[in-house]
């Protein structure tokens, strides 16, 4: 694969000072605020900080289950999206049509939170801004003023942090950092990590299986971990490679509890299934779910499989 470019994969050209230039911008969807008849879920935009350009995408089913002619408080699900630190946003069309399943499946109140991208912002600018997401949400429960559709609709008692690729990896790391935080009155049950993206510098079987990968080719992941990384690091940072001995595991183990899902076609799944036995040994409450076919993203291209990976979440939110 010497002569294979994964700039152009990605669609991107690399920059004299290290930053890149994004030839093609990804589809995208406008938040909708307003029922109307076929709608079964409603979105809008609410702006975190304006310096740092960090925002959420808050969805919720039009149709809201009641209990005695009272609203029922539904799960608060904040979602963090795919796209391996280097693209996408909430208003992607991938991961607004995500959301939307997992509000009306579940059905939730969806999150899902920006965060600036690598190369121009390296790790631990991802998970500094998923973690403020958390803060905010907290934030408006607290306040009279505070997010209606969250303070309305919302179970502060059921959180749980939900992230796919980068975003389960994302999602893995701050939830070591909210363990010590008060987050009163919110409270995170749980960690939904779909396809989690890890890495590091010894390659395993699945890399070296699926290195030619149509969606993930090997020098693909090589690159993203490259721009997303902090700077004179390689792969065995705990960033990445979250497997590797050090004073982290000690963080490890104030993870609540998890559901890992996988795809045995996944160029990552051996480091996947790697980070679930790490997670059993740091004594962490760990369902892990991998299927024997699919490959990394299937979800976001198969519907069915789509509504399958919403409906093992789905099973672990409410159970």
């Amino acid at each position: 694969m010497s002569a294979f470019d994964p700039y152009a994969h990605l669609g991107f050209i690399k920059n004299p000072d290290g930053t890149i230039t994004r030839l093609s911008k990804s589809p995208t969807v406008e938040a909708n605020p307003d029922p109307s008849p076929g709608i079964t879920v409603v979105s809008k935009d609410v702006t975190i900080d304006a310096e740092k350009k960090t925002w959420v995408r808050i969805f919720r089913p039009t149709k809201l289950p009641s209990n005695d002619n009272t609203v029922a408080r539904l799960p608060i699900v904040i979602y963090l999206h795919n796209g391996g630190f280097v693209l996408f946003t909430p208003s992607s069309i991938d991961s607004h049509k995500k959301c939307s399943l997992i509000a009306d499946d579940v059905p939730s109140i969806v999150v899902s939170a920006s965060f600036r991208l690598a190369p121009e912002h390296r790790l631990p600018t991802q998970y500094q801004d998923a973690f403020d997401a958390v803060l905010w949400v907290k934030n408006q429960l607290n306040n009279p003023n505070g997010e209606k559709w969250l303070k309305d609709y919302g179970d502060p008692s059921r959180c749980y942090l939900y992230g796919s690729d980068c975003g389960a990896n994302i999602a893995f790391n701050v939830s070591m950092q909210t363990a010590d935080t008060d987050l009163k009155p919110l409270r995170i049950r749980g960690l939904v990590l779909n396809q989690p993206m890890f890495g590091g510098e010894k390659r395993t079987g699945s890399e070296l299986k699926f290195a030619a990968d149509q969606v993930l080719p090997l020098p693909v992941l090589d690159l993203m971990w490259s721009m997303a990384l902090p700077k004179g690091t390689d792969r065995d940072h705990r960033y990445c490679n979250p497997m590797v001995k050090g004073p982290h595991l000690d963080n490890v183990r104030k993870v609540v509890k998890c559901l890992v899902i996988g795809f045995n076609g996944d160029i990552m799944v051996d480091r996947q299934q790697d980070f679930v036995t790490m997670l059993v040994k740091c004594g962490v409450q760990v369902e892990a779910r991998f299927d024997q076919v699919g490959f990394h993203d299937i979800d976001m291209v198969d519907p069915a499989r789509a509504s399958a990976v919403v409906n093992i979440a789905k099973d672990f939110i409410l159970g």
